[in-house]
């Protein structure tokens, strides 16, 4: 059985579901939208890597790169502004940060 582009997406749609999914299911754990997020994410670069080696294109590799490097400066400042928010608050529930929109 060879694995070929269909197998690939099919992976990265799972993944987009679960995330959404997630997104829309919990809307209290602030945490859970956050690795909800990076799983979408995660299906993107899959299907950005699939397409890439499908068509023998480097570019979408490359772009999949600068997508996951985003991605890690998005989980680091969002994890230390709810540090931040907890230290001063005591709770990160989704309700109480919707309090700070201005």
């Amino acid at each position: 059985m060879v694995i070929g582009l269909t197998h690939y997406l099919v992976v990265a749609a799972i993944l987009f579901t679960l995330g959404v999914a997630g997104i829309i299911l919990n809307r209290k754990n602030i945490i859970i939208i956050l690795m909800s997020v990076e799983l979408i994410l995660l299906s993107v670069n899959i299907n950005l890597v699939a397409f890439s080696t499908s068509l023998g294109d480097l570019t979408g590799q490359v772009f999949a790169l600068f997508v996951l490097t985003v991605a890690a400066a998005e989980a680091a400042i969002g994890l230390a502004i709810l540090v931040t928010y907890f230290r001063n608050r005591g709770t990160i529930a989704v309700e109480d940060i919707n309090i700070l929109k201005g």
